[in-house]
């Protein structure tokens, strides 16, 4: 698959396989679909202790004694996390990486698709492999790891001394750290929290917390002079020369820029940053009132507020428009510069813009069918399985990936088909 370029958009609907042959299996587990809509996948237990992937109706040849974490990368090789006489590794499209590994999980690819990457365990101690290759470190305990954008390095968040039972003064003094490229930074913290990577992949960025009651943002190492009463997730601005987090001050959760505010409101919480593909305008998840929720462009909060949940914000390709998903009074609603959408959902999924931005499209559940909606529209078809839509590249069509009446079917609508619909 060369890109979403490369993909099929003739307009048309497509029955790709017909699930029926499934049920000769003893047990089918979650289905995965390629971006492209093109293929398929399944996990199948053809008798106990034996299991296989199913795609487009063909198995892989290797039975193995589980497979899950069932994916499709973005340029369409199928991945899953297999176990094979009690150890596990990686298969890709069906072919298991040479190294065995006691257990793996947490597996993750890079944001251009070509890297893939997987925690994995050894006796009692914890590492990466990267395509199939080790990184080289072990250590006694891993929690979480981000991968460049090109995924040539890793960031793990590590312990690298051990800990004894109640031993609350070697605690305090700290012993995690980050590790890059599988050499922990020399510094070390109490905790240390979601790992990023700058977008020309040169530096790291964490949440660090320096004492008991003390949180800052350290890059390579190096911790803000700043320190704050708890920090969430740093990001870095598109240039790498910013990392912006959402801190908590005496005055109340506030959003800072390399130490320094870059917001002056200060609200109950705040967490969820997000930049516009310029890299200028920021939105964030804020609490405004205590139980209250929404989302706050620039520093200025919508006027709507919901009381679940609202989810992270994401900005249209042109910056003009922001939407989030919300929970309020236990339905969802898609909500965009602040104005939900005509009705509510059981649930909701992250929506998609077009490439310029002018529509926007997401799957819903409701009443246990799914359906898509395109700017507020739902059309009125209704799927067993859905997968979320995706734009042309010219935002003139619309992917749609389905389960209907035990057929997987793929479709190309045309925006003047929906607006028709």
């Amino acid at each position: 698959m060369s890109g979403i370029d490369g993909w099929n958009w003739d307009a048309g609907e497509r029955r790709v396989v017909e699930l029926g042959v499934l049920s000769s299996f003893e047990q089918v587990h979650e289905f995965a679909v390629s971006p492209d809509g093109e293929k398929l996948a399944v996990p199948v237990v053809e008798e106990p202790g034996q299991v296989r992937v199913w795609q487009n109706g063909e198995l892989w040849s290797e039975a193995v004694e589980r497979a899950w974490s069932l994916r499709f990368l973005p340029d369409g090789r199928l991945v899953a996390l297999v176990r094979v006489d009690d150890s596990w590794t990686v298969a890709v499209d069906g072919q298991r990486w040479e190294d065995e590994f006691e257990f793996a999980w947490n597996l993750k690819f890079s944001a251009n698709g070509r890297s893939l990457a997987v925690q994995v365990k050894r006796g009692m101690k914890y590492g990466l492999v990267i395509d199939g290759r080790d990184w080289g470190a072990e250590f006694i305990s891993m929690r979480d790891f981000a991968l460049s954008p090109d995924g040539k390095r890793a960031a793990a968040l590590v312990q690298v001394e051990q800990l004894a039972e109640a031993d609350i003064f070697k605690f305090a003094e700290g012993v995690w750290s980050v590790a890059v490229d599988g050499q922990p930074w020399e510094r070390r913290f109490i905790n240390v929290y979601s790992p990023v990577f700058s977008p020309d992949g040169q530096h790291v960025a964490a949440e660090v917390r320096l004492d008991m009651f003390e949180y800052s943002i350290a890059e390579d190492g190096r911790p803000w002079d700043a320190v704050f009463g708890t920090s969430w997730a740093p990001c870095y601005r598109s240039n790498g020369k910013g990392i912006i987090a959402p801190v908590r001050t005496p005055e109340g959760w506030a959003l800072v820029e390399n130490g320094k505010p870059v917001w002056q409101g200060r609200y109950s919480q705040m967490w969820h940053q997000r930049l516009a593909p310029d890299g200028q305008r920021l939105a964030a998840v804020v609490s405004t009132a205590y139980g209250r929720w929404t989302v706050a462009v620039d520093d200025r909060p919508w006027p709507r507020t919901f009381s679940d949940v609202v989810l992270a914000p994401r900005f249209s390709p042109d910056g003009g428009r922001v939407v989030a998903l919300a929970r309020d009074q236990g339905s969802w609603l898609v909500v965009v510069n602040g104005q939900p959408w005509p009705g509510r959902f059981d649930m909701a999924w992250e929506p998609e813009f077009s490439p310029d931005g002018r529509h926007l499209a997401a799957k819903v559940e409701r009443d246990g069918k799914f359906q898509v909606v395109i700017d507020g529209h739902p059309l009125p078809r209704s799927f067993d399985m859905l997968w979320s839509p995706r734009f042309s590249p010219q935002g003139d069509k619309l992917l749609v990936r389905a389960v209907e009446e035990g057929v997987y079917k793929r479709l190309v609508l045309g925006l003047e088909q929906l607006a028709r619909a």
